[in-house]
């Protein structure tokens, strides 16, 4: 059974590492979905036209999401969503805790 994502199961997005320039930003994370785990990176740019993430996820994190029964392209455009949004929490790389705005 394939199914979409509903607000209880949203994944809860976790920023571990933000480089970037004027144009484009490089982000490596992961997300917890269903108590697990899962890693992801992306570039995030925007200039004219507004803003933009491009979201890698791994043949394991695809199939891991399958498993679980999400819609994998459903679920990759809620990550980019949050992420285009700024739903995320950042984490201090060298303390490992949460960033407080």
């Amino acid at each position: 059974m394939i199914r979409d994502s509903h607000p209880s199961d949203e994944p809860e997005i976790y920023v571990e590492k933000a480089q970037g320039g004027e144009y484009a930003s490089k982000l490596r994370g992961y997300f917890i979905v269903k108590d697990t785990k899962l890693k992801f990176n992306a570039i995030a740019f925007g200039r004219i036209g507004g803003h933009n993430i491009s979201l890698n996820l791994t043949k394991k994190t695809l199939s891991k999401l399958e498993e679980f029964g999400y819609d994998t392209e459903n679920f990759q455009l809620i990550l980019q969503r949050k992420l285009v949004e700024g739903e995320v929490i950042l984490i201090d790389p060298a303390t490992k805790n949460q960033i407080k705005p």
